[in-house]
C-alpha cells in the first residue's frame, strides 16, 4: 500500500498539486520560482475539502505568487570576471586567476572574491571550486551555532550535512535526529543562518509547524549571546526567515 498519493487539481483558475501522506494536518505551499501551489494533506481528506481550503486561502495564495514574480532572479551563472557573486549577505566581484597548481577563493577586501582556477577550465569547474568553498565556510559557521543551541534548547543533533535544495534552507528527521542544510545558505547573511539553525533543532521538540512550534521559535528567537531577551524586532525569527529571501536567491517557500 502506498503511503503518499500525489495529483492535481485546478482552484480558481490555479493548478494546485495535492499531497495525500500520512500527516495529522493540511498544509498549503508556495514555492518559488513560479510560485507553484503544493498541498500536503492526510490521506483520507477528500478533493472537495481540499478546494475549499485553497479558497479560503485563496488571497494569501496570490500574494505570495505576487512575491515571488517580484524577487530578483539569480541569472545562470558564466563565472567570468566582473560577476556578482555572494557571500555571508554581502555582494563580491568575481576576479577570475589562472594557476597551474592549488586552486582556491579568497576574499579581497569588502567587494572582490578572487578565484584561483586552472588555466583554461570551463565554467563548471569553476563553478565546482567556488561551491567546494562554500561548503568549508559553511561548515566553518554551523559547527559552533549547533553547539551554542544545541546547549539552549536542551536537544542534540545525531548528524548534520549540507547538501543543494531546490525548496528548503534546511530539513530535519526528527527520528533520526539527523539535520540537513541548503549549500545557498554561505551565501546568506549569518542572522539567516542562525534562524535556519535553530529552525531545524526546535523541529527535535515539536515535529509540525504548529502554534506550539511558532511559540518555541518565538521563546528562542530572539536571544543575546547568554540566553536572554532583547527588545528588537530585527532579531525576531519571523525577521530573520524575512532577511533570508530578500538578499541572494531565495529557495524556501511560503507556508500557510
Amino acid at each position: 500500500m502506498k503511503s503518499i498519493e500525489s495529483s492535481f487539481i485546478e482552484v480558481a483558475g490555479i493548478r494546485i498539486e495535492v499531497v495525500r501522506k500520512a500527516i495529522l494536518h493540511l498544509h498549503i505551499a508556495v514555492y518559488p520560482p513560479d510560485g507553484r501551489v503544493r498541498v500536503a494533506v492526510p490521506l483520507w481528506v477528500k478533493d472537495e475539502t481540499i478546494r475549499l481550503a485553497v479558497l479560503e486561502r485563496l488571497a494569501w495564495i496570490r500574494r505570495q505568487q505576487e512575491k515571488f514574480g517580484g524577487q530578483p532572479r539569480q541569472s545562470e551563472r558564466e563565472m567570468v570576471n566582473g560577476e556578482t557573486h555572494w557571500f555571508q549577505g554581502r555582494k563580491y566581484r568575481l576576479d577570475i586567476r589562472g594557476v597551474l597548481e592549488r586552486e582556491a577563493v579568497v576574499l579581497k577586501g569588502l567587494a572582490t572574491m578572487e578565484l584561483a582556477a586552472k588555466a583554461g577550465s570551463d565554467a563548471k569547474h569553476r563553478l565546482d571550486v567556488l561551491d567546494r568553498w562554500y561548503r568549508k565556510q559553511l561548515k566553518l559557521e554551523i559547527a559552533p551555532l549547533l553547539v551554542k543551541w544545541e546547549a539552549i534548547l536542551g536537544v542534540k543533533a545525531a548528524a548534520w550535512g549540507i547538501r543543494k535544495m531546490k525548496t528548503r534552507w534546511g530539513s530535519c528527521n526528527p527520528r533520526a535526529k539527523r539535520l540537513w542544510f541548503n549549500l545557498e545558505l554561505a551565501k546568506k547573511p549569518p542572522e539567516c543562518l542562525e534562524y535556519v539553525i535553530v529552525h531545524e533543532l526546535v523541529h527535535l521538540l515539536e515535529l509540525h509547524h504548529n502554534a506550539h512550534f511558532k511559540a518555541l521559535m518565538s521563546q528562542f528567537l530572539p536571544l543575546n549571546g547568554r540566553g536572554s531577551a532583547k527588545n528588537s524586532t530585527r532579531h525576531h525569527w519571523r525577521t530573520r526567515r524575512g532577511n533570508c529571501s530578500r538578499s541572494g536567491a531565495a529557495p524556501k517557500p511560503s507556508s500557510g
